[in-house]
């Protein structure tokens, strides 16, 4: 596909969103939020067999809402849920939010959809007893995309994927982005924490190597007598004894004029990302689960447009796990 990755390659390159993170280092956990300027088009897909989720339902084409005023990710399992109830809190002091009818008094409702991952057992500090942090953790994230320059990201271990694990390796926060030559722009922004393993066996080479643009991800290559695993690779969580710790999370940006039904196939299109960078996915113990948004850009909305942008969001998505684990491992490898 003709085109590059965008400017600060990740996520802030679609315009009208933003993205801020916030985590609490004790507790090895974290909260990514994505601010869109304006209520934006928002559809989801789950394929994991453990999914944990906030109103999506909502997101169904059939339903009343079909915008959203932000969308959050984060760590915490079942908890990491109360991040949204933070961002709703913080989204409607500020008068944002859907009005079914406009009467003093009547605060709006903020359309918060929301993923989370499981962190539990990282070894961080969860007694925080009655007062988990992901409340708090959200209303940072938020002040954190209102407040700061429009990317690029933070990336590694940050956010929703400050206390991830990428198979046997360490997970992280990762984005990716693409423009096309004529015009159109997509970002990833995935939080990567799966049970599966993100480099092909005995190696570092990446599963996403063959969508890899200008080494973003290190430029490893397999070996010309490489062979794909053709069981559970060694690098995974079983591996490492920590099978239900797991969950891939995320949300693909597009600069288009949408419908839901489209975001929603688009969304459908992505999750073939997450397979050609991790093996396996999808499995009984993963929640693995793609949003889309849509900000406001060129009409998208004929079946050639709508699948040459879920292809192009595959490997956007495909590549941002890739980075966010590859910044992780580098980083930790920086630090000694």
């Amino acid at each position: 596909m003709a085109g590059a990755r965008g400017a600060n390659n990740d996520l802030t390159d679609v315009a009208g969103v933003r993205v801020g993170s916030a985590h609490d280092a004790a507790a090895r956990t974290g909260v990514t939020v994505v601010l869109p300027d304006a209520p934006a088009i928002v559809a989801g897909d789950i394929r994991g067999g453990g999914p944990g989720a906030r109103e999506t339902d909502l997101l169904k084409p059939s339903t009343l809402v079909d915008r959203a005023d932000a969308l959050v990710l984060a760590g915490g399992s079942s908890y990491g849920l109360g991040a949204a109830d933070g961002v709703a809190g913080w989204l409607g002091a500020r008068g944002r939010g859907f009005r079914l009818v406009a009467l003093d008094g009547v605060p709006p409702s903020p359309i918060v959809p929301a993923a989370i991952l499981y962190d539990l057992a990282n070894g961080g500090d969860k007694s925080w007893g009655e007062t988990p942090p992901y409340s708090r953790l959200g209303v940072a994230a938020c002040k954190a995309a209102a407040d700061g320059a429009r990317g690029p990201m933070e990336l590694g271990r940050a956010g929703a994927g400050y206390g991830a694990s990428a198979g046997a390796r360490p997970g992280g926060l990762g984005s990716a982005s693409f423009e096309t030559s004529d015009g159109w722009t997509i970002g990833a922004l995935m939080a990567v924490n799966s049970f599966g393993s993100t480099h092909m066996p005995g190696s570092d080479v990446f599963w996403a190597w063959p969508y890899e643009i200008d080494k973003e991800f290190g430029g490893a290559r397999p070996t010309a007598d490489a062979a794909p695993a053709l069981d559970l690779p060694p690098d995974t969580k079983l591996a490492a004894a920590a099978a239900r710790a797991n969950t891939t999370i995320g949300v693909v940006a597009i600069a288009a004029q949408l419908t839901q039904a489209n975001a929603e196939r688009i969304a459908i299109m992505a999750q073939d990302g997450v397979a050609r960078a991790i093996r396996p996915v999808h499995g009984p113990t993963d929640g693995d689960a793609i949003f889309v948004i849509a900000t406001d850009g060129p009409p998208a909305d004929d079946p050639l447009t709508i699948t040459r942008l879920g292809a192009i969001a595959a490997d956007c998505v495909a590549r941002a796990i890739a980075r966010g684990v590859h910044a992780t491992e580098t980083a930790a490898g920086a630090d000694g």
